[in-house]
Parts: structure tokens; sequence; C-alpha cells
């Protein structure tokens, strides 16, 4: 059987940087889970000491904070300043951005529209920044019985579908009198989506590796299946079937932004073992 690798897949920039400053400040703290793969979260706590606190109030602080690529809420933020934590901020640049443009754009009176999920750290951190209580959605359908203002300000999850994005956005403009829309779907999510596509229509059976509380690799599984039924979401090579294999001839291969080479190229062993 061949395997193929789609073009783009695995770790983002994001994701890289935040991995290379939880190596560099061994034994310290993540607030929340640093990425959404818990192997390689497993891998630092036992390489590095970089261990995860969900409470915030409960942290020690003699030891350095990261904040998670997600980010976290700006109350949280502020209490960490308060304390006077070390604080080693690992948020993802493209993350910052929404956060900084919904500050601004609800400050100045623009109603805020968030597509994503609200209960995701990265929503959640967004909808922080806001004046005012924003409108999250997770499709265009949503917006169907909400009161609308006739200024509205549009961002996305960073992690989210772009073709899903433009039917809000087509709804929107012909609703809002004045609509600015931000594109704060990162390039990389866009790259590994469009690289999954197209592989997916090329392959006999398809296999995302990543997280399953992880938003881009859910992605990616929900645009793989679009073209190839049989898709796949693993977390590593323990979760395959060889039953799955059986009759196929070609098995492509994507990765979430928060999965490691290390575990993509485990799979790949594992794969070259079994057959169908």
């Amino acid at each position: 059987m061949q395997i193929v690798l789609a073009n783009n897949y695995g770790f983002c920039f994001g994701v890289k940087r935040a991995i290379n400053l939880a190596e560099a400040n061994p034994n310290s703290l993540t607030l929340g889970p640093l990425i959404h793969n818990y192997k390689e979260i497993n891998r630092l706590s036992k390489n590095y000491y970089v261990n995860v606190s969900d409470d915030i109030n409960s942290l020690d602080f003699n030891k350095p904070v990261i904040i998670r690529t997600h980010g976290i809420p700006k109350d949280d933020l502020k209490l960490l300043q308060d304390k006077n934590a070390n604080i080693i901020d690992a948020t993802c640049p493209f993350v910052t951005k929404p956060q900084l443009i919904c500050e601004d754009m609800s400050k100045n009176g623009y109603q805020i529209i968030i597509f994503g999920d609200k209960e995701h750290p990265e929503v959640k951190g967004v909808i922080s920044y806001c004046v005012n209580t924003p409108i999250v959605i997770l499709s265009v359908e949503e917006l169907y019985d909400k009161n609308l203002s006739n200024k509205i300000a549009l961002v996305s999850q960073t992690t989210r579908k772009i073709s899903e994005y433009k039917k809000i956005v087509s709804y929107l403009i012909e609703k809002a009198k004045e609509l600015r829309v931000f594109n704060t779907i990162c390039n990389a999510t866009f790259e590994n989506q469009e690289s999954a596509k197209k592989l997916s229509q090329e392959v006999d059976i398809m296999l995302i590796i990543g997280g399953k509380n992880s938003s881009n690799t859910k992605q990616l599984l929900t645009i793989c299946k679009e073209n190839c039924a049989d898709s796949y979401l693993i977390e590593d090579e323990y979760d395959l079937d060889s039953n799955w294999l059986i009759g196929k001839n070609r098995c492509g291969i994507t990765a979430g932004a928060s999965t490691p080479d290390w575990i993509i190229d485990n799979v790949i062993k594992k794969l070259q073992t079994l057959k169908g």
C-alpha cells in the first residue's frame, strides 16, 4: 500500500514557538494545556518538568507560568500580573490578533460576532477582550434569529473552515450598514486544510493524526470526509485498525497543528507493518 503525506501538515508556527519556549524554561507551569496534544504534553512533563495547572488560584508563583498557545482570558492575565508572576507568553500571535481587534472594535461601538466554539479556550480568551457581550456562532444559521446592529465587526477562531466563514460574510453584508471583516484564520490552518482537501480526493483512505480535543484536527477530519468516506481521526499508532486497510491501495496522511513529528513517524512505521 502506498502512503502519501499531505503537502502541509503538523506543527504550525505558533505551536513550534510554544514548544521551544517550554523546553527553554524547564520546571515551569502552564495555565491549561500548552497545546491540544496530551502525548506532547506528557513528553514536556517527563523530560522538562513542565506541568499543567488548570486552577489559576492554586498556581505556584515561585515557578515561571507559561501562557498556553490558545491564550487566556484578560482577567486571568491581570491576576498573574498582579501576583508578579514570571510570565512567559506562548500565546500564538495569530490568537492575539482577534483579541486586540475585538477590544478595539467593541470600544468603537461595533457589535462583535465571533465565528467559533464558545467553549474553546481560544474563543473564551477573545470574548474576554470585548467591551460588550459578543455573538458567538458555529454556523450562519445561528444568526437568523439574532438582533443585529448596523455596525458589525466579524472575526473567526483561527482554526475554522474558511468556506463556512465566507457564508457568514455573505449573510452579514446584506444585514449591516457597516461590516468590518477580519480574516483571523491563520495561514497554516488554511494551507493544511487545502492540502488535506486535495489529498483526500486522491486516496482510498485518509488518516488525520492529532488530539481528539483539537479544533483544527477535527476540522481536517470534516474536510477529508467530504471527499473520502474512509477518513479516520487517530491520536497515535495504537488507534490504527488493520481492517480499515482492506482493499485499499493509497493511504493519505495529514496531521493537526499540535501533532509532533515523532507521533506522525510512529504512525507511518506502524502502517508499514500492517496488511489489510
